[in-house]
């Protein structure tokens, strides 16, 4: 004789089903978006380093078949630099400082210098004490800053040269990039390199200094000096001041700074986070469909039970 305790997975007369739980729906979606919360620092970092890396990658060949040719631009450049009357100037209530020289001869179109792609892309800024290769772009709008560093306008374009001062801006402290978020660890001695269409510049920082924006301090051309500052707000989302780092032109170019020029910038490593949250949507998924697994009568003859409770007979069969 059979045991009475015996038990299968199968309850006679009765068949599985699926339905939507409503709560395991919200209970996953809620968890969906903490995971996208979570992951977004990450991976937006990781985007945006994939596409500056991209873009310095491109850099050296789109110089090899600009036109006109890298030597025409940078004599134009050279011209502009001389007819400009270079400064800037940083103002209260402003993320980026404003540049105050205007050039001399209107021929001279600031958009139409050191042009090597259609996106304004400039030069090319390495510093190794902070692991940081950015691309440089023209101007210092918001979307320029959202994709790469900015020359300020108004400014000498970094090209090198006694009697020149270029200005780079950058933004700090973004959730969706680094950017200039380390300049604050770079210190005097340190060195940073800017390729421009084939000349290789190494600067020698001479000057950090964090100022006031009232101060209105202005970043002038020096006679005789060759000069590149690089300025970010401080401090991390408030930027009530400004990091000012001054490097002074080293001559001749170092040896190994020419020998790595144009080398392809560190791809970033194989991104993870996408592995993690694709497996987290995974689960949230079963955890769904496992829920909504339900059983239901065979034969279609009794009522369906309030969720959760018994199965509820239906009438019992008249006399006859």
């Amino acid at each position: 004789m059979a045991d009475i305790n015996d038990s299968t997975d199968e309850t006679p007369g009765r068949r599985r089903g699926w339905r939507l739980s409503r709560f395991s729906l919200l209970a996953a979606l809620l968890a969906f978006a903490g995971m996208l919360v979570f992951v977004y620092p990450t991976a937006a970092s990781w985007i945006s380093q994939y596409n500056q890396s991209k873009a310095v990658t491109g850099y050296t060949d789109n110089v090899a078949t600009v036109q006109p040719e890298a030597a025409v631009q940078l004599d134009r450049a050279r011209a502009y630099n001389e007819a400009l009357n270079a400064g800037a100037q940083l103002e209260a209530g402003l993320n980026v400082p404003t540049g105050d020289g205007t050039s001399t001869d209107d021929s001279l179109d600031y958009d139409a210098m050191l042009t090597a792609n259609d996106e304004g892309l400039m030069a090319r800024l390495k510093i190794d004490a902070i692991d940081l290769d950015l691309p440089v772009y023209h101007g210092t709008s918001d979307e320029t800053l959202l994709k790469g560093l900015g020359h300020l306008k108004g400014t000498s374009l970094p090209i090198g040269g006694e009697g020149t001062h270029a200005v780079i801006t950058g933004h700090r402290g973004l959730a969706q990039a680094e950017m200039f978020t380390d300049l604050n660890k770079v210190t005097v001695g340190d060195r940073f390199v800017i390729e421009v269409f084939g000349e290789v510049l190494t600067y020698q920082v001479s000057d950090t200094q964090v100022v006031e924006p009232t101060d209105t301090q202005t970043l002038s051309v020096q006679p005789g000096r060759d000069l590149v500052t690089l300025v970010t707000c401080t401090p991390l989302g408030i930027n009530t001041h400004r990091i000012l780092v001054t490097g002074e032109r080293v001559e001749p170019t170092p040896a190994e700074d020419v020998a790595a020029a144009g080398a392809p910038p560190e791809i970033p490593r194989f991104p993870w986070w996408a592995v993690a949250l694709a497996a987290g949507t995974v689960l949230l998924g079963v955890y769904v469909w496992r829920s909504g697994l339900t059983d239901h009568p065979r034969g279609g003859k009794g009522r369906r039970a309030p969720e959760g409770g018994d199965h509820v007979p239906g009438p019992a069969p008249g006399p006859g």
